[in-house]
């Protein structure tokens, strides 16, 4: 996975997310996962691209169980994106970069 996006954890996600100032885009994913690492070029450019705007994290729903039960992620890859400390939207699959940022740009 790429270096510009950062990991989260069980532990730091109220942190870095709900208290964020920036709306966060939180990429649930596994290593097994093919499809997560179609995203990654997406969540490359999002980190590139809006960095002034989003912060966009990953989050190993096989090292954080908490976080990925408590937000039902059922598939993956599964983004959730946040702003003001509510989840705002909701994208499962991996889907292409065109869509993901139509979905998201209404709130950055």
């Amino acid at each position: 996975m790429a270096e510009d996006i950062l990991d989260i954890s069980d532990d730091t996600f109220e942190e870095e997310v709900l208290k964020s100032e920036l709306p966060v885009l939180v990429d649930f994913w596994a290593v097994w996962c093919a499809p997560c690492h179609m995203v990654v070029p997406t969540l490359e450019h999002l980190v590139q691209n809006y960095k002034e705007k989003l912060k966009v994290f990953k989050l190993n729903v096989d090292e954080n169980m908490k976080i990925s039960a408590k937000f039902g992620i059922r598939s993956i890859p599964t983004l959730l994106l946040f702003k003001g400390g509510e989840l705002k939207e909701t994208i499962v699959g991996a889907l292409p970069q065109d869509k993901i940022i139509d979905v998201i740009s209404k709130h950055i």
